[in-house]
């Protein structure tokens, strides 16, 4: 193990979207599977001090950890990657940087001193990043810098990357991401992107110590050696990041390119062990040898930006794997559901999800896809608004309420099975005042959610302000929705199923966040269990049918 905290960083040149968040969470799986005690935090130069009151069309899902920090998608990579929690140390913002610094310099912590970029932003930056490393719970820290090289937002986060080269030469690391790009016309890939990437962060002091290439071909010797000579790097130090099939290639890529040996090379670590990913390589075997397939339709007000649900997804895959099943996901967008095409949308659908979400918009169509779901016993998994939607679908369609709502949509609806939460009457500012993170639940025994889980007492994320009307509970208990998970401490409803269906589990809480490769989501696990069962169902039938 190294004997202080090694600091990686990794930025981008080029373009957005090469995949900087899924770089790191492989390099990170990869010295994690020799042994290492590993973290991943994000740095985010956008000014807004967490994503929680961006929209998802802005900034695509927004994932909350179990100490209730509002956080970029990336943490969920990290975290599916690693199996191991994040917080709120793990994603800093250009935003949470100025606030603490003008607080400090309101408190007078400067002494009168003129505030600037330099020392003051770039000090707080540093000490954001070694926050995590100080703490010795980590060898290495592994620090993803948003944005890309030259963006003005990123200026002062590449200043600290370039101080702390300086201030700790021997644990500190640069890896920079970059695109080959292949001219189809001219027949050939082409470096120049890079050079003109790697230069630009010459200009601000930073000589990248490794390049990891995206691209759609395979890069022979000779352009590794171009890249290698005009950027300044050790010929081993030019690594190919192919296209994959799945992100989960990714880290098994890395390590046929021997990137996580470089790392460890050029920090001076010589005595660290094999590595192991033998349980990695064994979900990626069942994930890529299913040996049945379900159809499940994800109905959501975001569906055109796939990343909105984007641990939603991963869920799938990890659910999917755990039972041997491919998962096909139908985006279906929630507003063109109507009363009388939504059978045209989800018959022949082996399971139904209804997103999380927020605001009115799409609303009738998350409650008439609830309606088929339930009244054609297909599989149902609701999560935070979708549970919401199941709760007023049920008191319209089942207890005779047609005036039934959310008081989110209708402030003054005469039967408010859902309403805002009491401690949220009197907020004002909307900005991390949700009731965000980890709670507990207690599970009542026998129920689906209790089989899933296999346990009574469970603990979830949660990312919401209303809630179940505990007064009408029993109304709905002696109609056969039941509270199937309870907080103990509140009595909140953070879970009901329905009698007499295959499988109608909706629940406040995000089950997604916390589902990875090492420990798929129980629940996920069993919705898809439910949905493969229905398929078979559904083929036994056919052939029944067919015989005769």
């Amino acid at each position: 193990m190294a004997d202080t905290a090694k600091y990686v960083f990794v930025t981008g040149g080029v373009t957005s979207s090469l995949g900087k968040g899924i770089i790191s969470a492989s390099l990170a799986k990869l010295l994690q599977s020799r042994g290492f005690r590993v973290t991943i935090q994000k740095l985010d130069p956008y000014i807004n001090v967490d994503p929680g009151t961006l929209n998802p069309y802005e900034h695509g899902e927004c994932y909350v950890t179990d100490d209730g920090a509002e956080t970029d998608l990336d943490l969920g990579h990290y975290e599916r990657f690693l199996n191991t929690p994040t917080s709120q140390a793990n994603n800093v913002t250009t935003g949470r940087i100025y606030q603490s610094v003008i607080e400090k310099e309101r408190r007078g912590d400067y002494l009168g001193k003129t505030v600037q970029i330099i020392p003051h932003i770039t000090d707080e930056i540093k000490r954001c990043v070694q926050i995590l490393g100080s703490k010795k719970d980590y060898d290495f820290v592994i620090t993803e810098i948003g944005g890309t090289v030259g963006d003005i937002e990123s200026l002062p986060y590449i200043e600290a990357v370039r101080q702390m080269l300086w201030e700790k030469p021997d644990d500190t690391l640069v890896v920079h991401l970059t695109l080959i790009p292949y001219l189809r016309a001219a027949g050939e890939l082409k470096t120049k992107p890079t050079q003109h990437s790697v230069k630009q962060l010459l200009e601000f002091g930073v000589q990248p110590d490794i390049l990891v290439c995206r691209t759609e071909h395979e890069l022979p010797a000779s352009v590794k050696t171009k890249v290698a000579r005009f950027c300044n790097v050790a010929a081993n130090a030019v690594i190919q990041s192919i296209d994959a099939d799945t992100i989960y290639d990714v880290p098994l890529l890395m390590m046929k390119e021997e990137f996580d040996n470089v790392v460890l090379e050029k920090l001076g670590i010589t005595d660290a062990p094999e590595r192991d990913l033998s349980k990695w390589q064994d979900f990626l075997r069942r994930f890529k040898n299913p040996t049945s397939t379900v159809r499940i339709a994800l109905v959501g007000k975001y569906v055109e930006l796939k990343d909105s649900y984007k641990s939603i997804a991963e869920a799938f895959d990890h659910a999917g794997a755990e039972n041997e099943t491919k998962v096909e996901v139908e985006w279906i967008h929630s507003e063109e559901i109507r009363h009388d095409n939504v059978e045209q949308f989800l018959k022949g659908m082996d399971g139904i999800l209804v997103a999380p979400g927020f605001g009115s918009r799409g609303i009738d169509g998350k409650i008439e896809a609830i309606r088929f779901a339930r009244e054609n016993n297909i599989p149902f998994f609701g999560i935070c608004l979708g549970m919401q939607c199941a709760v007023i679908e049920f008191a319209r369609n089942v207890l005779g309420h047609p005036a039934a709502n959310s008081t989110e949509f209708k402030e003054y609806t005469s039967h408010p099975v859902i309403s805002l939460m009491a401690e949220q009457k009197s907020i004002t500012n909307l900005g991390g005042t949700m009731r965000l993170g980890s709670y507990p639940c207690s599970l009542k025994e026998g129920s689906k959610a209790q089989k899933a889980y296999n346990k009574e007492e469970i603990e979830e994320r949660h990312r919401h302000r209303f809630e179940f009307n505990n007064e009408y509970m029993q109304e709905f208990d002696s109609n056969g929705m039941h509270a199937t998970g309870i907080n103990p401490d509140s009595g909140l409803v953070e879970i009901v199923e329905l009698d007499n269906h295959r499988w109608f589990v909706a629940c406040q809480f995000h089950p997604e966040y916390k589902s990875t490769v090492a420990k798929p989501h129980p629940l996920f696990v069993g919705f898809v269990s439910a949905a493969n069962h229905f398929a078979q169902e559904k083929t036994e039938v056919r052939k029944g049918v067919n015989a005769g």
